[in-house]
């Protein structure tokens, strides 16, 4: 029995659920674009240049998990294109290009996104 729900487990997993896919995209929001009441997001301290290593890494796999995860709402050729620009707008700061935060500024423009791809 137990052999079974491991197996079923398994399968959810590879076949790219939905599930997870939310979960991702909703896991990448609340971590890294809300903050506590008076502390500022990891969006916004990539934003002012005053992101750490770590956060610029962690930023990247979560916007890369999310790149993989299907849109919830909207084409796959926007939701592709908009995350693309994050990550590659993450990969210029941390290799210390000066257009990478400008870009990242670009990218990380929440209505763009919210209002194609968020479901209501």
């Amino acid at each position: 029995m137990k052999r079974s729900y491991f197996r079923l487990l398994v399968l959810i997993c590879l076949s790219g659920s939905p599930l997870f896919a939310d979960d991702a995209i909703e896991q990448a929001m609340k971590k890294y674009h809300k903050a506590p009441q008076g502390t500022d997001p990891v969006c916004k301290k990539v934003s002012n240049g005053e992101a750490t290593a770590d956060q610029l890494s962690e930023l990247l796999k979560a916007y890369e998990a999310m790149a993989a995860a299907k849109p919830p709402k909207g084409n796959q050729a926007s939701w592709d294109e908009k995350n693309q620009a994050l990550i590659s707008a993450v990969k210029k700061i941390q290799g210390g290009d000066a257009s990478g935060v400008s870009d990242y500024k670009k990218a990380v423009n929440c209505k763009a996104c919210h209002s194609v791809h968020k479901p209501d």
